[in-house]
């Protein structure tokens, strides 16, 4: 496929834009802003309207349902701002943010709450107008995003909406991979031309530069993109010298190794400038608010199911010999060994360099342990490894030390399920992936799963895993 295939026009077009800047951009970010501001404040208004209705009987809202919706969706706007979430490339042509979206969102609610404490007005928000609005305002900014994103991607694609005009400099294998891979007309971007540069030349000549530039003075354009590796430095300071004297947005392009990372930033420690890659799954807020979760439902998991606990230890002793617990050794966070408890469930114990999977039918499965294993009860232990810090209530299972090495070695990845602590349930559990992993396949499919929790973590996953895990089917699938 070629640049023509692509539509983008070849070499470096003299055409202007229609003002550059003009009052179509200049109110993206006020006209986004409010129109989360009305979604947020007609939710409120609604919700109190028919929490009133249903009250009482009549259509009827007070002074404080006005002051929560103004003052609920007045924050979240200047939360959002701040953030500096009203930008073009946060609507058009890239996955919406919902995690930072909800966390702005509990920080809008916080700080009203802080704020009514604060002024000793607590008593005047209705808690039934207070819960609802927090409830359906975000699901409905959401929506109301998804809809203006696929308004702006169509209006900057027929020129309604001025996208930012870019030039894309470099030898056409390399740009016209940069096109096929990142498509940035879906982005908010038009490709108003190319610089190519002679492929035959280890490095352009400067009168080549000189006249690429020369011709791109007349384009008014926003960004310049040089894609060049970067390895090329030569050519990379040339072109930079000759960019930096437009008025323009200068930028370097990706090099390949970006498609395999989705969090890439500048990061800055004292005069130090790096470009960062990747970081931690979760940040110190994040495991603070993951163990807080931990910590509350297994404690109250454990006191409600002690009776179930007392049963089920009374039934495995008198089923058959042995001890209640099987304990065996595993791989957590950063890999560090631990001891997994699980009620018994077979007539042996492996915890050696072999241990043979659990199959369909198998004869060293116990009449007890048929039954805990269909139901998951044989799990219920591990809530003490929870409150011992060792696993998480969801993360990815852990799996023997010696199925670990084994699936190490073929499966790409693999060992990179251990950057989290791992859990009780998982994503790849609620979507039927358990049981004998016989073939690598069956492995690959589970360790995928694992790798999205891991890279979309939030909360709210977490307790929609642990749903899931109690009422979904999948959930108990291949389970013996």
């Amino acid at each position: 496929m070629t640049l023509k295939d692509l539509d983008i026009p070849v070499g470096v077009i003299a055409r202007r834009s229609r003002g550059g800047h003009d009052w179509a951009r200049l109110l993206l970010k006020p006209a986004t802003a409010l129109a989360d501001w009305l979604v947020i404040a007609g939710a409120s208004h609604i919700t109190a309207l028919l929490y009133n209705r249903t009250a009482s009987g009549e259509w009827w809202w007070t002074q404080a349902n006005v002051d929560l919706a103004l003052l609920a969706s007045s924050l979240f706007v200047l939360f959002n701002a701040l953030r500096g979430q009203y930008q073009l490339s946060n609507y058009v042509g890239v996955r919406r943010q919902i995690t930072t979206a909800l966390t702005l969102w509990i920080a809008t609610f916080v700080t009203l709450m802080a704020f009514a404490f604060a002024t000793k007005t607590t008593e005047t928000f209705s808690r039934a107008a207070v819960f609802a609005t927090f409830l359906t305002g975000l699901p409905l900014v959401l929506l109301a995003r998804h809809f203006i994103g696929r308004l702006l991607t169509i209006g900057s694609k027929i020129g309604v909406i001025p996208a930012r005009r870019v030039l894309l400099v470099g030898r056409e294998k390399d740009v016209n991979a940069f096109a096929m891979r990142y498509q940035p007309w879906n982005a908010g971007l038009h490709v108003a031309g190319t610089g190519l540069l002679d492929a035959r030349q280890d490095a352009p000549e400067t009168d080549e530069v000189a006249r690429i530039v020369a011709q791109a003075r007349l384009m008014a354009l926003d960004d310049v993109l040089i894609i060049v590796p970067w390895s090329d430095t030569v050519l990379i300071d040339r072109l930079v010298d000759g960019f930096m004297r437009l008025p323009v947005t200068l930028h370097l392009g990706p090099e390949r190794i970006f498609d395999r990372f989705d969090d890439i930033r500048i990061a800055k420690t004292g005069g130090i400038a790096s470009l960062q890659l990747g970081r931690p799954p979760l940040t110190a807020g994040e495991i603070l608010a993951k163990r807080v979760l931990d910590i509350g439902l297994a404690s109250f998991a454990l006191f409600l199911f002690t009776p179930v606990l007392a049963l089920v230890a009374l039934a495995i002793k008198l089923d058959s010999a042995g001890p209640v617990l099987f304990r065996q050794r595993r791989l957590g966070f950063n890999q560090r060994e631990f001891q997994i408890l699980k009620f018994r469930t077979m007539t042996v114990m492996d915890d050696g360099d072999v241990v043979r999977q659990a199959t369909r039918n198998d004869s060293r499965i116990t009449r007890v342990g048929a039954v805990l294993r269909r139901w998951n009860l044989d799990e219920l232990p591990q809530l003490l490894n929870v409150l011992g810090g060792q696993m998480s209530l969801v993360g990815p299972r852990p799996h023997a030390i010696a199925h670990d090495r084994q699936f190490d070695d073929r499966i790409a990845l693999y060992a990179r399920r251990h950057n989290v602590k791992p859990g009780i349930t998982g994503w790849a559990q609620v979507h039927g992936l358990r049981g004998e992993t016989d073939t690598d396949a069956k492995m690959q499919a589970r360790v995928e799963h694992d790798l999205y929790y891991i890279d979309n973590w939030s909360l709210l996953l977490d307790i929609e895993i642990l749903f899931r895990t109690v009422f979904s089917r999948k959930a108990y699938a291949n389970a013996f």
